[in-house]
């Protein structure tokens, strides 16, 4: 059973920074999407920033130029450095890690952002 776990989250001040690590325990072959979501209260969950196996990265504009999504294969982790931190960046934060059969979905971690 493949289960991302992320943490990393935190309370921070605006203008702050954050790092979110997603470790995948159990094995999963042919990762072709690791990326970021986000959920803020009475929203749908959306996608912040992906990348995939070809290194090809993706972000929503909300968070471009402040946001960089990285992974390190061997340890099959993604992380999501997030700088220049706004109010309205807070959210829970989701990893999901996917290949062509299926995707896997941590548990979330809290990020909240004061002004």
């Amino acid at each position: 059973q493949v289960q991302p776990v992320e943490s990393g989250g935190g309370l921070v001040q605006a203008g702050g920074s954050l790092r979110l690590s997603c470790a995948a325990s159990g094995s999963i072959f042919n990762v072709n999407f690791r990326g970021w979501f986000r959920q803020a209260p009475g929203k749908r969950r959306e996608l912040v920033a992906a990348i995939t196996s070809d290194g090809s990265t993706n972000y929503a504009d909300a968070v471009k130029g402040r946001f960089t999504i990285s992974r390190d294969n061997a340890e099959n982790t993604v992380y999501l450095q997030m700088n220049s931190l706004k109010p309205e960046d807070t959210a829970v934060y989701y990893c999901k890690i996917a290949n062509t059969i299926s995707g896997y979905w941590g548990q979330g971690t809290q990020v909240t952002v004061s002004s």
